[in-house]
C-alpha cells in the first residue's frame, strides 16, 4: 500500500529536549523529522505532537516545535502509548472520520512510546508507517527489536525518502520543484 496525502496523517512521539540527548542518531531523528513536517506543511498533512511528561523531559526541541505547521496539536501525556492519551486518540480518530487512516509515526523512543503508539493504533484499524530513519531509542538494540515486533504486527517500515516520494506522486510538479532539495 502506497501513502496519500490525502489519507495520511503525522504523529511526531515525544521528540524533547531533555531525552534527544539520549537517544542515539538524534542529529538524523531531528533532521528528518523537519524534512517530514516540511513535508506535511506543503501538502497539508495534519500533524500531531505529544510530549512524554514534559514537566520531566522537558517540551519538544526548538527546531521541531518551530518546523509544526500552524494547525499542528501539542498534546502533553503520561501514557506510553500515545493511544492512551484521550484527546491524543480523539484527534487522530477524529482525522480518520475525514478519510486519514494512514498514520506516520516518528520519535523516540522506538521500543517504549513510539512501538506501543504503532501498535495500538494498528490495533485499531489503521496503516502504520514507522519512519525509520525518524525513530530511535538510546541503543540501536532496542531499536532493532522495535523493527521486528512492528513488522511481525503488521506495521510498515519505511525511510523518510519513500514518504516523500509516496506523498508527491510524481515529479514535475510545484510540490516536487519545493519538496526535492530535502532530500538531495
Amino acid at each position: 500500500m502506497l501513502l496519500n496525502t490525502h489519507r495520511s496523517q503525522l504523529v511526531v512521539v515525544d521528540v524533547q529536549a531533555r531525552l534527544m540527548p539520549a537517544i542515539a542518531e538524534a542529529d538524523q531523528v531531528l533532521a528528518n523529522t523537519g524534512i517530514l513536517l516540511k513535508a506535511a506543511r506543503r501538502l497539508g498533512v495534519p500533524v500531531t505532537a505529544t510530549e512524554q511528561y514534559p514537566k520531566g523531559l522537558g517540551t519538544t526541541v526548538d527546531t521541531i516545535a518551530e518546523a509544526l505547521p500552524p494547525e499542528a496539536v501539542v498534546v502533553p501525556k503520561i501514557t506510553f502509548s500515545a493511544a492512551g492519551n484521550a484527546a491524543i486518540a480523539e484527534r487522530i480518530t477524529s482525522l480518520r472520520g475525514e478519510g486519514r487512516d494512514q498514520l506516520v509515526i516518528c520519535g523516540a523512543e522506538a521500543h517504549v512510546c513510539v512501538l506501543q503508539t504503532a501498535l495500538a493504533f494498528r490495533n485499531a484499524g489503521f496503516n502504520v508507517f514507522v519512519v525509520a530513519d525518524a525513530v530511535s531509542s538510546r541503543s540501536q538494540h532496542s531499536v532493532n527489536a522495535a523493527c521486528a515486533r512492528l513488522l511481525h504486527a503488521g506495521c510498515n517500515w519505511v525511510t523518510t525518502e519513500m514518504i516523500l516520494f509516496e506523498w508527491m506522486e510524481r515529479a514535475g510538479t510545484d510540490d516536487f520543484r519545493a519538496l526535492s532539495p530535502l532530500i538531495r
